[in-house]
């Protein structure tokens, strides 16, 4: 199975498809997508856009590191 990463699908979605999003979310310094009831919550509305925008962080280096991780970015 590929592993697509849609930049407007909600977070929770994501991880939903692929859990492992969890863990590559909080190496790029997301750390709140870790803590328990966040990814039930805010996850449901956050899209990997919007954090990036909200975190004021490079999205070709996010980009990269779900592209080394295996992912297919489709904006």
């Amino acid at each position: 199975m590929n592993k697509v990463l849609k930049m407007d699908e909600s977070i929770f979605e994501l991880v939903s498809r692929h859990p492992e999003v969890v863990d590559i979310m909080t190496e790029l310094g997301f750390q709140d997508i870790a803590k328990p009831g966040m990814l039930q919550t805010a996850g449901r509305f956050m899209t990997l856009s919007k954090g990036i925008k909200l975190k004021k962080m490079n999205p070709d280096a996010v980009k990269l590191t779900f592209q080394r991780h295996g992912f297919e970015i489709l904006e």
